[in-house]
């Protein structure tokens, strides 16, 4: 078993990565050799045309399907070496990576707090401080008025608001945002995305927001944009979202 990384390295690194489907004359590389860092605290774009390896690699690094080569470490834990490095990957969903989707997916039968703590219960924390650490995360997204609310009786920004207090209740080192605003308008997207750069900052946490929202890619500094399953860094224009906290 490899050393892992000091923990002061912190966020996602990625290297050397690839994952190929078939063998032989059948081969197909979905990912090519990628390389990527997010440091703590950052929140990085993901970009590149449908069927480029986005999902792939997202699938990868959420430990939902097995890489065929390379390294990643998460918060500082190597988590795959040319194979997977924890056992419990179920665990390691559940406890170190926070996930965003397009869609919220909140349990319509659970309050906002319940949505929220299920988590951090599942994870064996008591329920009294797993609904105190909700409502610490739904009060820092302004959204603890609606903390007995049904998911049905939410705006689409408080339902993406509860989305985000989910991704991060189990305090991850690390966030995957899969098209997190592409249901939104102008505002709200971008409502959205300052609260992912402040929420990233707060609890030093590396996000990596896949996305075809012409609107967000802006305020991205830094952005990975992945071409037939290799990544390229670019510089982004870095530009702080003007809008308002969505409704």
């Amino acid at each position: 078993m490899s050393t892992p990384v000091p923990a002061t390295a912190g966020g996602i690194r990625i290297e050397g990565l690839s994952k190929r489907y078939g063998q032989g004359d059948t081969a197909v590389f979905a990912l090519k050799d990628v390389n990527m860092h997010v440091a703590p605290g950052e929140v990085v774009g993901l970009i590149g045309p449908s069927g480029s390896g986005k999902s792939t690699l997202l699938k990868c690094l959420g430990a939902v399907i097995d890489p065929t080569a390379g390294r990643m470490t998460l918060g500082g834990q190597t988590i795959y070496d040319q194979g997977w490095k924890v056992r419990d990957l179920r665990a390691l969903r559940r406890d170190k990576i926070g996930f965003v989707f397009q869609a919220p997916y909140l349990i319509p039968f659970l309050d906002v707090t319940d949505n929220v703590a299920l988590l951090p219960m599942l994870a064996g924390l008591p329920n009294g401080q797993a609904r105190a650490r909700a409502l610490e995360l739904l009060t820092a997204l302004d959204v603890q008025h609606r903390a007995r609310a049904q998911p049905s009786q939410l705006s689409g920004g408080e339902q993406q608001r509860v989305a985000i207090a989910r991704g991060l209740v189990n305090r991850p080192p690390v966030i995957l945002a899969d098209e997190p605003t592409a249901p939104l308008a102008s505002e709200r997207a971008l409502g959205v995305v300052r609260i992912l750069n402040t929420m990233a900052q707060q609890y030093q946490t590396a996000i990596i927001v896949v996305t075809h929202d012409e609107k967000i890619i802006p305020t991205f500094r830094r952005i990975y944009h992945i071409r037939d399953g290799v990544t390229h860094e670019e510089a982004g224009e870095g530009r702080p979202p003007a809008f308002s906290t969505p409704a």
